[in-house]
């Protein structure tokens, strides 16, 4: 038996960009997928606290070291710039696996996006 069990989780991030025009996605600093052990393409869900929005997309890598959160296309209209989002990535694996998985969970300053 498989089961999907969280993998990676950066927890409350500030939205800097929302990109109406682009093709979709989230771009994402490459010190923050670094950390939380995401990678370019990798399907993630994003948790709005602001407004209580839910999506999933994929991820795009943005330039390292700025902080960079950026929503693009129609997720864009599900956010604002300064949101606090979450962003999650699952991983299916056998159940006995998934008991002593240890997933990447980051924090960083919500002010900066960066990790602390």
């Amino acid at each position: 038996m498989n089961i999907e069990v969280v993998k990676s989780k950066i927890h409350r991030v500030t939205v800097t960009e929302a990109d109406l025009n682009y093709v979709g996605s989230i771009t994402i600093d490459e010190d923050l997928m670094d950390a939380a052990n995401l990678i370019e393409n990798e399907k993630v869900q994003i948790v709005n606290i602001n407004n209580g929005e839910r999506l999933e997309t994929y991820v795009i890598t943005g330039n390292r070291g700025t902080g960079q959160i950026c929503l693009n296309g129609p997720a864009a209209r599900k956010v604002a710039v300064g949101d606090i989002i979450i962003i999650i990535s699952y991983a299916s694996m056998d159940f006995a696996e998934a008991k002593l998985f240890k997933p990447a969970l980051i924090f960083p300053d919500t002010d900066s996006n960066k990790i602390n």
